[in-house]
């Protein structure tokens, strides 16, 4: 009897050993994994993504996708004007020449206008097409935009009803394309004229053109020409090193005031019910509280 005894005491004490030594290994663990992984996110703070040549860029070499890589690089390693996305720099020129490895900075870029500085059809990039659509010197910045910069493009469109069906009579604007391209403000392809005798000479500045170029997709080009017979088109100017897509809302009354107003003050501006007349009706010892109808 004892040794049996003896023998479930020890059995019980192996298992409750083997459950020790399991849950300090998974505590271990989970240590270690969060080490790591707090380790991992300091490591990833401290470095940053950039683009870098993926083979020699001679000078005046026009740039695209297959021409660079995302390098890892430490912060403190990043040059200045460094690119992170192929949006930006998509059909622009080296203006020096770019080793490989070497990070892809603004800086070391131009415009494929100020290099090509004559056809509007060589400074398209591959996959766009050059559209002009008409705009007035409010639309189109008063004349500040130039070729080269980046714009968002939204439409003002008389809408005919709301999203739940109702008819409504109310112009919306509808944002329509982010980050497009400008080829051409007029004529003026931001390129350099040449004079007689093989000198160059930056154009004079000219009066602001109503006729804007972009560099749209295919689709984008049939949806613009469609809105341009519905409504007006507006042009929204871009930072030069800002390529982020933006979900926006379209803009009527009803987006303008859910955003001029904030709900808590919508909430307390609504009245408040009015409290309803009641009376006592006793059945013995039951008492019934009947609303009393107007």
């Amino acid at each position: 009897m004892q040794r049996r005894l003896a023998l479930i005491i020890g059995v019980v004490l192996s298992l409750v050993a083997i459950f020790m030594i399991k849950l300090y290994t998974d505590q271990q663990k989970g240590f270690y994994q969060q080490a790591a992984a707090k380790q991992l996110a300091q490591e990833r703070a401290s470095q940053s993504a950039v683009l870098v040549a993926k083979q020699d860029l001679p000078k005046g070499s026009f740039i695209d996708n297959t021409m660079l890589e995302v390098a890892i690089i430490p912060n403190q390693y990043v040059q200045p004007n460094a690119v992170d996305s192929l949006d930006r720099i998509a059909g622009m020129v080296a203006a020096v020449p770019i080793a490989k490895g070497e990070q892809i900075s603004l800086s070391k870029l131009t415009s494929s206008q100020q290099a090509t500085g004559g056809s509007l059809a060589m400074v398209t990039p591959i996959g766009k097409r050059a559209v002009s659509i008409s705009v007035d010197n409010i639309a189109s910045l008063a004349g500040m935009v130039r070729p080269g910069d980046y714009v968002d493009v939204v439409g003002m469109i008389p809408t005919a009803m709301d999203p739940t069906g109702k008819e409504v009579k109310q112009v919306s604007m509808m944002p329509l394309f982010q980050n497009v391209l400008i080829l051409a403000v007029g004529q003026d392809l931001g390129g350099i004229a040449q004079e007689a005798g093989g000198r160059y000479k930056k154009e004079e500045p000219r009066a602001p053109s109503p006729i804007v170029t972009l560099a749209l997709s295919p689709q984008e080009a049939s949806l613009i020409a469609f809105v341009q017979e519905q409504g007006k088109i507006r042009l929204i100017l871009r930072s030069p090193a800002d390529s982020q897509i933006t979900l926006v809302a379209p803009a009527n009354w009803d987006t303008l005031l859910m955003y001029l107003t904030p709900r808590d003050a919508l909430n307390k501006a609504q009245p408040a019910e009015k409290p309803k007349k009641t009376v006592e009706i006793y059945r013995g010892l039951q008492k019934e509280v009947v609303p009393l109808s107007r």
